[in-house]
């Protein structure tokens, strides 16, 4: 039980069921890797981002933390932008949330939650930053439109690094996008945020 015996059955049996369909699946996956979507998600163990929209290994780089936040110092998330941007030439950044979300969950409490707080900091600001939108609300409905408005705050923030406004300045296709996923029924929400250019930033900005 110590290695996790279970875990490696598991894994044989499905490598093993992928190439008895293809049999050259894996040697060619491992040949390149060239996605066109960057996915950058919650850490929720039950939002897979392959799955959620049923597409195979190698077909979406993915970085995911708690609450999809996109922070200025975050290096981890900064640098996995700019390989998926520079490097990868992806052609959509998709922030991705999900209703019923922990992290926005705890960042409503008034308690502690210990070295997280720091980070629910974020996800403050956010309520802050709108709270006449979200006064007034029931419990449930303030929970949902902090999983939204909290999606789009991180659009906004991705749509503001160096590395994507350096894309634009250069023509490079590139979109971003802010949608959510319902855990209850397994559909994904747009949020109707897709920008593609400055221009198109500074006119959502006067919006929302």
């Amino acid at each position: 039980m110590k290695i996790l015996k279970h875990l490696f059955d598991r894994n044989l049996a499905w490598a093993t069921a992928i190439k008895e369909e293809d049999p050259d699946f894996f040697s060619l996956l491992s040949k390149q890797q060239a996605p066109e979507y960057l996915w950058i998600g919650c850490s929720d163990s039950r939002v897979p981002a392959n799955q959620i929209v049923n597409l195979p290994p190698g077909e979406i780089f993915v970085h995911r933390n708690i609450a999809n936040v996109v922070v200025h110092t975050d290096l981890n998330c900064l640098s996995v932008i700019q390989y998926a941007v520079e490097v990868l030439k992806v052609k959509h950044i998709i922030v991705c949330s999900h209703y019923g979300c922990g992290g926005i969950k705890a960042a409503m409490e008034n308690q502690g939650h210990g070295i997280i707080d720091n980070w629910l900091c974020h996800i403050r600001d956010v309520s802050r930053f709108n709270a006449e939108k979200l006064s007034g609300l029931t419990h449930d409905k303030k929970f949902d439109l902090l999983c939204e408005l909290n999606v789009i705050e991180q659009v906004k923030n991705v749509c503001n690094t160096t590395i994507v406004q350096n894309a634009w300045d250069i023509e490079a296709t590139l979109s971003v996008h802010g949608w959510v996923y319902s855990i209850q029924n397994g559909i994904l929400k747009d949020l109707d945020i897709c920008i593609t250019s400055r221009e198109q930033l500074a006119e959502k900005c006067k919006k929302i």
